[in-house]
C-alpha cells in the first residue's frame, strides 16, 4: 500500500520509498513524522519531544508537525499502514490503551498537592520551638 501524495513538502521531512518503506521521516535521522504526530496528538508536549528526541534540533521538530498537519491525509496512512503491519506480524501495540502512543519516560509529573506548612516556631504536635 502506497502512502498518499504529499501536498505540501518541508524542508526538514524527507520522504523516500528507498528509506523507511516510504514512510516521512525526519531528515538525517530514521524517526518517523507519524511517531512525533502521534505523541503531540495524544496530548504530549512539544518540550516533551525535545527530551524524548534530543537529537534533534527544537526547527526539526517544529517542522516535523507541521508537515503533519499540511499533510494529514499521508500521516493518517502512514498510522493506519504502521497498525495494519503490527496486525500482520502478531506485535502488540506500542500502548495498550492507545495504540498509536507508547509511554513516554519523560512525562510530565503530576501536580503534588501542597502541604500547608506548620507556623513558624511550632512543630506538627502544636508545640513551640525555639
Amino acid at each position: 500500500m502506497s502512502l498518499p501524495i504529499v501536498l505540501v513538502p518541508h524542508p526538514h521531512v524527507r520522504v523516500d520509498t528507498k528509506v523507511m518503506g516510504g514512510s516521512p521521516h525526519v531528515a538525517d535521522t530514521r524517526i518517523p513524522v507519524r511517531r512525533l504526530y502521534a505523541f503531540y496528538k495524544n496530548g504530549a508536549r512539544v518540550e516533551t519531544l525535545f527530551k524524548r528526541y534530543p537529537q534533534l534540533e527544537p526547527a526539526k521538530v517544529f517542522d516535523a508537525l507541521a508537515f503533519a498537519l499540511d499533510n494529514l491525509e499521508v500521516i493518517e496512512a502512514d498510522l493506519e499502514q504502521e497498525r495494519q503491519m503490527l496486525e500482520r506480524t502478531g506485535a502488540r501495540s506500542p500502548h495498550p490503551r492507545n495504540p498509536s502512543q507508547v509511554e513516554l519516560p519523560f512525562a510530565e509529573p503530576a501536580p503534588a498537592t501542597v502541604r500547608a506548612a506548620a507556623p513558624r516556631g511550632k512543630t506538627n504536635a502544636g508545640r513551640r520551638t525555639r
